[in-house]
């Protein structure tokens, strides 16, 4: 058996992955995401390990049985050009390390401490004690954290986030979540969007990204999040458009956002520009470089998870997490 890994992410757990493959298997390691080494590589793998599939990549791998994403995302999978019996799978376990990124960026913007720290730079102590014109900050206790999404992260991020004494609700697609199970206040389908980011205080997005979803949130969600109101997005950037997001955040008509995923990605060399518009300037802003999950006990759980379904398929066993598109 052939595998062959294409995402780099797995390589700093390399001799780890190796141990969890069958006896006999081998491993084609690729250090970046290079189409033509990737597609020449391809003609005798039963495997391949990425979270990115083109046309060109399936057209080359005639033996493959199974595609693993290295993640929970598959909108970078060219369905469509896959065989009917090459299995998809993916993993999960970045929920805890995203949910402390979604905790620390709620406490960060909301209690002000991003401008607290530019202020202070500059010998400036921004707070009401010195300054009557600033008011005091809020907490999170007794704010309202709306969920568009309610996945693996979303849950994670509510059950800490609960701890605070906040209170929640939110939207999904199939909108069947049971709310007081949840300990939520209400839950919905995304027909309650607008009423979903009216009544809350912060918004974590983390829907997948679909034809349904793309460009969910625009001007108008945001003018009903409202001046006070803080947007998280750790789904995908696309998922909140683009120019109205700036324009929301460079008018104050949201207070601030954390935004994690983006709408540019870098060269292999990690350069590049996360947006045409200079989001760079806006002082009312957390940028992270899709970085929320990057943890090394995200990926060692991941290593787990393929491996495991490595063995389940050259043993015959059923191979776990399998997703087509809906």
């Amino acid at each position: 058996m052939k595998v062959v890994v294409g995402d780099r992410n797995l390589l700093p757990h390399r001799e780890l992955f190796e141990s969890g493959l069958p006896s006999g298997a081998t491993a084609s390691w690729h250090r970046t995401f290079d189409e033509s080494a990737i597609v020449a590589d391809l003609g005798d793998a039963d495997v391949y390990v990425g979270g990115r599939f083109t046309a060109a990549m399936a057209a080359a791998a005639p033996k493959l049985r199974l595609l693993h994403v290295a993640g929970a995302g598959t909108d970078n999978v060219a369905f469509a050009a896959l065989p009917a019996d090459t299995l998809v799978a993916n993993t999960f376990h970045h929920e805890d390390s995203i949910a402390e990124y979604i905790v620390s960026a709620a406490l960060m913007l909301r209690r002000g401490f991003l401008r607290h720290d530019r202020a202070l730079r500059g010998d400036v102590w921004a707070t009401s004690v010195y300054d009557d014109a600033i008011a005091q900050s809020r907490s999170m206790r007794g704010a309202r954290v709306g969920f568009v999404g309610f996945g693996h992260i979303g849950r994670r991020s509510w059950n800490l986030l609960r701890a605070f004494g906040s209170e929640g609700c939110a939207v999904t697609g199939r909108g069947d979540l049971d709310a007081p199970a949840e300990g939520l206040a209400w839950a919905g389908d995304n027909t309650s969007l607008l009423r979903l980011l009216t009544e809350s205080d912060v918004v974590v997005v983390s829907a997948p990204l679909n034809d349904h979803t793309r460009c969910m949130i625009g001007g108008a969600e945001l003018d009903a999040l409202g001046p006070d109101g803080i947007l998280i997005n750790v789904g995908r950037g696309p998922l909140v458009q683009e120019s109205p997001l700036y324009d929301a955040l460079a008018s104050h008509r949201i207070a601030a956002a954390a935004i994690d995923v983006w709408y540019s990605y870098p060269d292999a060399g990690g350069h590049g520009a996360p947006s045409a518009l200079p989001f760079r300037d806006l002082p009312n802003i957390l940028m992270t470089p899709h970085s929320s999950g990057v943890t090394g006990h995200t990926f060692v759980g991941r290593v787990g998870d393929i491996t495991d379904n490595i063995r389940r398929l050259d043993t015959g066993q059923t191979v776990l997490r399998t997703v087509r598109p809906g």
